[in-house]
């Protein structure tokens, strides 16, 4: 059995009344849902975790190190674009990671146009909707078999 860990960042604990309009209306709590059952349906350990603060993602990240996560699904929000130390711990613990983004951030503000993370990902899902989670399961499912 593989440890698989989701992280979300800020502002993502807001899903399902954050701006609808690009987010949609789903919860997070919907999505962990689907995800545990996705992971347990083919035999993996699931757990998940959201923060607003960075230095927190940074620890959830070392402590995935210690307690031997095999793989974990990110979606950083805003982190992705501002945090060289986000960037650092996964150089430091070596974890790979799928970046999730639910709205096309290339059809966004230009400073959203860059990422810190997605050249050291197994894997970017960008502007699916809440489906990139799922597509992030599959990607990470994948992974985990291939491995």
């Amino acid at each position: 059995m593989s440890k698989i860990l989701l992280l979300n960042g800020p502002n993502l604990n807001l899903l399902g009344t954050r701006e609808p309009e690009i987010y949609g209306t789903t919860t997070l709590d919907e999505i962990e849902k689907k995800l545990s059952s996705s992971a347990a349906d083919a035999g993996h350990e699931f757990s998940s975790k959201q923060t607003n603060a960075e230095h927190e993602m940074i620890d959830l990240i070392q402590n995935a190190k210690i307690s031997n996560v095999d793989v974990i699904i990110i979606n950083p929000g805003p982190l992705t674009h501002t945090s060289i130390a986000l960037r650092d711990t996964f150089l430091s613990t070596g974890i790979p990671f799928v970046e999730v983004h639910i709205s096309n951030i290339f059809q966004r503000e230009e400073f959203r146009k860059s990422s810190y993370l997605s050249d050291i990902s197994i894997g970017c899902i960008i502007g699916c909707g809440i489906d990139g989670y799922g597509l992030a399961m599959r990607k990470v499912k994948n992974y985990l078999r291939d491995k």
